[in-house]
């Protein structure tokens, strides 16, 4: 599948590259000397050069090619009729979390637990490259937790402060 979508073909592998055949009849002459844990391969395609930016996800492969972003994963028939049955991963839920959006020193934090809060109000101060940087809250909402402290190191995505 590539981004989600699939498209199955047919691999016929010689000594001197591939032939892929795609569903509808289509079909490419590739070849390539890539090997998996190399960051580029550059491929003849129907003698073509291509070359792409390859790294390594899990179950695939995230692949660059003139500033598309892709993912890619390459299954067998089986494999790809399971993996349609798989549930979509969802993203956590963090809308009642003030996450550090980069890494920084808590300078001030100006609210407490069980403080009410109204929408952009200053909820702390965080110091990164110099500047001081004023995180409000986003809505009217009560702090249920303070994960940090004035003097707090904090990376990317630390939970600062938690609400109900």
């Amino acid at each position: 599948s590539l981004q989600g979508q699939e498209f199955p073909v047919v691999i016929d592998a010689d000594p001197m590259g591939a032939t892929v055949t795609f569903k509808d009849g289509q079909s490419h002459r590739v070849s390539s000397d890539w090997v998996p844990g190399q960051s580029l391969a550059r491929l003849d395609v129907d003698g073509t050069l291509v070359v792409i930016k390859v790294g390594k996800i899990p179950g695939g492969f995230r692949m660059r090619l003139r500033g598309a972003d892709m993912k890619v994963f390459v299954r067998t028939p089986r494999q790809a009729e399971l993996a349609r049955l798989m549930p979509e991963k969802m993203p956590p839920d963090t809308s009642k979390l003030l996450l550090c959006p980069m890494p920084g020193l808590i300078v001030s934090v100006a609210v407490q637990e069980g403080d009410e809060v109204q929408e952009g109000q200053a909820l702390c101060t965080v110091e990164a490259m110099k500047m001081e940087n004023i995180l409000r809250a986003e809505k009217k909402t009560i702090v249920t937790k303070v994960n940090a402290t004035a003097g707090d190191s904090l990376a990317v995505d630390d939970v600062i402060m938690e609400f109900e």
